[in-house]
């Protein structure tokens, strides 16, 4: 227990529970497992995904930290959790009650500044009684000790290769399934995670690990294999959906050092971040088809948007629903994806470049996801842009393009509210909001795009911002107006659907084009700039045309009658074609 001295392993909680006090026998709450097994009842869970209604949250309260202990056996699904929040409250404020997510757990005990306090739990919500002494500006220390089943959240079972395994799966709002919060992306929090586990796991969390202990061979709980303590912690904020542990039997691969001197949260005394695949032993040859070149993503994107925002990066397999999820420092993997031979590259770039934008730059309401989706579709291809050249770039924007294309979500904006938020996963703020990226680069410039991108990801590095904010940094960036960009394709539904018209003045010797939008009515008419190529003779010439109504009539000088018209020939525009229109004439390639 060396490496654990002095460091406070909440006795109280077990003294609190009525069971074995701590002692050398077993480490922490881990000695209430020695008890018949978890609480009898428990709440009735709330539906995960559910929206919470407006003005759920208090303004004047802000989490700051969180002290998470929870203990897990490979036995049992059930938990035992003890967390201690520091809470802020904004000066001047009389806040008498915390309300907290917290759903279908037990709670045996709350303290307030180590007093006891009042609570209660229904439809989702904990409500602490501050109590008047509570009530002045500055922080108190809420603890809590909980203990059960987590219905979601915290994925108790065995991994796909058979193993025990425990995996937190927050997004969107399944924190509150295993730790009181407030599950907003909004309020950040650092945290400090100590972790009991069964010996032969490894656990992985946010944040540098600071600590673990031996195994102490038989304790409180009777196993035999005794167990092991590790401690995390992350010192930069982070939402509640990106706090994670994920524990079970490992191989840990190193990837490299990345974002050496450019990496401001390292603990390391070179600068660098250290890049780690977390594999089951069956899986451990995906470090190399899918991680091998994970530091290189850090290094290029810690070069393009800005200083990589955490201590570490460990890309780990995990029970996560989702085919990648983004959590701060510790990315977790389909675990099924990764049992296969197959790569999952295109995934790794897009899930690290969520580091930036997502994790460390959040969007301040749900219907803002397109600020994390969007930037992750965006620069996980811009990757391939740099690192396999612009024609895989291309190839790959011209897949997402088909993706949101194809799909039913044309007819709704970007930017809406939904009432579960599983449906904001969406081809709007994944696909289209790539390409609001990749039109909005084209209309600034290259130049004036990055450093807006700069600009944005360092003024509000580890805020909660809205798409007003980015706006705001790319019209300072490029001195445009973007008011009508933003509008047109973020809070309209749909796209130009594209039809084109050629016929030749012989003797004028000009081209006459008319570009016709042919979309539904109810969608905006949109206002563009796009090049259009003529195909001649003897090599094809390019021409600009603005486009600001729905039929639009263009003349141009050309040595020749066309034989052909593409309409933006190197696909900035997001678009489709009128199904009346020619193939040669007008397209994506």
């Amino acid at each position: 227990m060396s490496p654990l001295s002095g460091m406070h392993l909440s006795a109280h909680l077990t003294t609190a529970l009525g069971v074995l006090a701590l002692n050398a026998a077993g480490p922490g709450v881990s000695a209430v497992f020695a008890q018949e097994g978890p609480p009898p009842t428990e709440p009735t869970p709330i539906e995960a995904g559910a929206r919470d209604e407006p003005g759920a949250y208090d303004s004047r309260v802000d989490i700051e930290h969180y002290d998470i202990e929870l203990s897990l056996r490979d036995d049992v699904e059930w938990i035992l959790g003890h967390v201690k929040l520091t809470v802020r409250l904004e000066p001047g404020s009389e806040v008498s009650e915390l309300r907290l997510d917290f759903t279908g757990l037990h709670v045996d005990r709350v303290t307030v500044d180590d007093r006891e306090a009042e609570f209660s739990q229904a439809e989702g919500s904990l409500r602490v009684e501050l109590g008047a002494g509570a009530t002045p500006a500055g922080t108190v220390e809420v603890a809590i000790a909980y203990r059960g089943v987590p219905d979601d959240g915290l994925i108790l079972k065995d991994n796909v290769r058979g193993a025990p395994s425990a995996f937190v799966d927050n997004w969107p709002n399944r924190t509150r399934f295993w730790l009181p919060s407030v599950d907003h992306p909004a309020d950040k929090a650092t945290v400090r995670y100590l972790v009991h586990a069964p010996a032969q796991w490894q656990v992985v969390a946010n944040g540098t690990q600071i600590g673990d202990a031996e195994p102490t061979g038989d304790d409180a709980l009777g196993g035999a294999l005794g167990r092991r303590s590790w401690v995390y912690e992350t010192r930069v904020p982070i939402s509640s959906y990106n706090m994670v542990i994920g524990a079970t039997e490992f191989t840990v691969v190193p990837l490299g050092l990345a974002a050496c001197g450019n990496a401001p949260a390292s603990a390391r005394a070179d600068g660098c971040v250290e890049v780690t695949a977390w594999l089951y032993p069956e899986d451990s040859a995906q470090a190399s088809i899918s991680f091998g070149r994970a530091a290189q993503m850090v290094d290029h994107f810690s070069t393009v948007l800005g200083p990589f925002p955490f201590e570490k990066l460990a890309n780990v397999q995990s029970a996560t629903r989702f085919g990648g999820m983004e959590n701060a420092s510790a990315i977790f993997y389909s675990e099924r994806a990764l049992a296969t031979p197959n790569s999952m590259e295109g995934t790794v770039s897009h899930e690290i470049a969520h580091q930036w934008f997502g994790d460390a730059v959040t969007e301040a309401d749900w219907s803002h996801l397109w600020l994390s989706e969007g930037f992750a579709t965006y620069f996980g291809a811009q990757f391939f842009e740099e690192a396999d050249g612009v024609e895989d770039f291309r190839e790959r924007m011209q897949g997402e393009a088909r993706r949101y294309l194809d799909s039913e979500d044309v007819d709704r904006p970007v930017i809406r509210d939904e009432p579960n938020l599983f449906s904001l996963l969406n081809r709007n703020n994944y696909q289209k909001g790539g390409w609001v990226l990749h039109m909005l680069r084209a209309k600034v410039g290259d130049e004036s795009f990055f450093r807006g991108i700069r600009s944005y990801y360092s003024r509000y590095l580890h805020q909660a911002v809205r798409t007003e904010a980015f706006q705001a940094a790319m019209e300072e960036a490029s001195g445009q107006d973007l008011g009508g960009f933003f509008h047109q394709w973020l809070r309209e539904p749909g796209h130009p659907i594209i039809g084109i018209e050629t016929s030749w003045d012989a003797q004028a010797g000009e081209v006459e084009l008319t570009i016709r939008q042919t979309q539904n009515p109810s969608w905006p008419i949109f206002r563009m700039r796009a090049e259009v190529e003529f195909e001649l003779e003897g090599g094809a010439v390019r021409r600009s045309v603005e486009i600001d109504e729905r039929v639009g009539s263009f003349r141009f000088q050309l040595p020749e009658a066309p034989r052909g018209v593409v309409f933006d020939p190197d696909g900035w525009i997001l678009h489709s074609v009128a199904e009346d229109s020619a193939p040669e004439a007008v397209g994506q390639r």
